[in-house]
């Protein structure tokens, strides 16, 4: 299979650095409906138990998706916003994978007799914290406890720090099942690796990516981060111009959110190294601007795909899903997850797990899943989910669909927000129909902005500072 990506004759996106300075504000990344913000603790355990009762009785078996979350670090990256460990003390990541064996092994049997699983994710933390061997014991456990999908079907995928691996080691995890890997890069610039204390060569990433193509991943992915302290726009363009030559199938692009009250390590990043606003405007412009000049698919949010990569062949055919682990061709799976601070997503609910090693512990020594707090979604909560969906995956809705799957008049009940998308409509975002409500080329960017609209739990709140920028 060649690598080389097909330039598309046909534009996905556009950038319109005006619009994006008058309408970008902070918003939610709609990874669910409602927002994991709106989780409570009033939703536990016991309220998981329902749900599944409620998955059983449903009738036909969907197939389901895993998450694990392995949290531990070697060393700490300073933009890092993820629920992490640093420790170099090994010893923890044995205790813990003990007792993930134990939440996988209650999981299993909630989910007996209709545990077939299409897709798989292992997020951090560094998954490749774990050591092969563990992997191995990892992975055979979970073969024991669910029926996995043939290699061919399924999409089983890892988070990879480059620095943590080599060529054997990245043809070990996929003999282990992985068909999918995602590389954690940020920026090939010496200066912004040593500003955020992750220093990774050019040529280490490439070793890795080569050792994947010649295991055999189907898919590999670079994540990039723009806004990062020292990085400027020609630092950006060449960072990009390696990637791309790099040519994996699927490229993240994220914007940086300096939210040092909420993430400690971001304290020790110097605002003064950190690109004003104009700087990080016209990094996102550089990067859609290359990215779609090489030939890339937009998807959406902050991810570009080849275009016969699985992401884009499904968006073109109406069947891409948004969840948790960002864009996903399995849609509909009820997701269960695993780990400290891992959010699953079954039947009409989501649920958290807690996020601290002790108390994880302590849940499951009592023989009860470590679910901290959650949600069960009303009537209202599922239409407005639906919504998000389609805009979020498709960019256009339909408003006889949406009518056909829920009781409503869609003009009677969605009246004022209507009203507050002629607004966008007339700086040019979409187009609202009696049928259809269709998102343009430069209202791709600001989709975000599109969904808040529907957003109930926003109405009447200020622009939260929990949230990042929506561009």
């Amino acid at each position: 299979m060649s690598h080389a990506t097909t330039a598309s004759t046909v534009p996905t996106v556009q950038f319109d650095a005006q619009l994006v300075r008058k309408l970008s504000k902070p918003g939610p990344r709609y990874t669910s409906y409602p927002t994991a913000d709106r989780f409570s603790a009033d939703f536990g355990y016991r309220d998981y138990l329902q749900a599944v009762a409620g998955v059983r009785t449903r009738g036909a078996a969907k197939p389901l998706s895993l998450y694990l979350h392995i949290p531990f670090c070697d060393t700490i990256c300073y933009y890092c916003a993820c629920n992490k460990i640093v420790t170099k003390h090994r010893d923890k990541a044995s205790v813990y994978l003990s007792y993930l064996k134990r939440e996988i092994d209650m999981q299993a049997s909630l989910f007996a007799g209709i545990n077939q699983v299409s897709q798989l994710h292992l997020g951090g933390g560094t998954p490749t914290y774990l050591s092969d061997a563990q992997m191995d014991d990892l992975m055979a456990h979970l073969h024991r406890r669910f029926q996995f999908a043939p290699d061919a079907q399924g999409e089983y995928s890892i988070e990879v720090d480059p620095r943590t691996v080599d060529r054997e080691r990245v043809h070990s995890l996929r003999r282990q099942g992985f068909n999918r890997i995602s590389l954690g890069v940020q920026d090939y610039d010496d200066q912004v690796q040593r500003a955020v204390n992750r220093v990774q060569p050019e040529h280490q990433t490439q070793a890795i990516i080569d050792a994947a193509r010649d295991a055999g991943f189907r898919s590999v992915s670079i994540d990039l981060i723009y806004g990062l302290p020292k990085q400027t726009a020609m630092s950006m363009a060449q960072t990009l111009a390696k990637v791309i030559k790099a040519g994996p199938d699927r490229i993240a692009v994220y914007n940086y959110a300096h939210l040092p009250r909420l993430f400690k390590p971001q304290r020790r990043i110097a605002e003064a190294d950190l690109p004003n606003a104009e700087s990080r405007l016209d990094m996102l412009g550089l990067c859609i601007r290359r990215l779609c000049e090489a030939g890339y698919v937009y998807i959406g949010m902050d991810h570009f795909a080849r275009p016969d990569d699985d992401l884009a062949v499904a968006q073109q055919q109406g069947r891409l899903h948004r969840n948790f682990q960002g864009y996903s061709t399995h849609a509909d799976a009820d997701l269960v997850a695993c780990g400290v601070s891992a959010i699953g997503a079954v039947g009409s609910t989501y649920s958290q797990n807690v996020k601290t090693l002790e108390a994880y512990y302590a849940r499951i020594d009592s023989n009860e899943l470590p679910i901290e707090r959650g949600i069960a979604l009303t009537m209202d909560d599922l239409l407005r989910r639906c919504l998000i969906q389609m805009l979020m995956c498709h960019f256009e809705l339909s408003v006889s669909a949406l009518e056909q799957a829920f009781p409503i008049v869609f003009a009677d009940y969605f009246a004022p927000e209507i009203e507050r998308l002629r607004v966008l409509a007339g700086d040019g975002l979409l187009t609202v129909g009696p049928e259809w409500i269709s998102v343009t080329l430069k209202g791709r960017l600001l989709i975000r902005n599109i969904c808040m609209v529907f957003d109930r739990y926003l109405a009447g709140e200020p622009a939260a500072p929990r949230f990042s920028s929506t561009i």
